[in-house]
C-alpha cells in the first residue's frame, strides 16, 4: 500500500492496518526465532510500514495536512 493510499484511509482503518502489521511482525519474528524465515528482509519492510502508519495516525491526531511537492 502506498503512502497516498494510507493517507486516504480514516483513523479506524489505519488502526486496523496497524494492528495487522504488528501481528505480521510478531509472526515474522517467531518464524525467525524458529529458523523458518526465508527472506529476512521482510522484518525491516514491516517495521517501516508500522512507522508510516504511526506517523499518519499522529498527523491525523494533530490535524496536519501533508502537501505533496511535485
Amino acid at each position: 500500500m502506498k503512502i497516498e493510499e494510507m493517507r486516504a484511509l480514516n483513523t479506524e482503518e489505519l488502526a486496523k492496518h496497524l494492528e495487522q502489521a504488528r501481528q505480521e511482525l510478531f509472526n515474522l519474528r517467531t518464524r525467525l526465532a524458529t529458523k523458518q524465515l526465508v527472506n529476512h528482509r521482510e522484518i525491516p519492510r514491516v517495521k517501516r510500514k508500522i512507522a508510516r502508519l504511526n506517523t499518519i495516525l499522529r498527523e491525523k491526531q494533530l490535524g496536519l495536512e501533508v502537501k505533496h511537492g511535485n
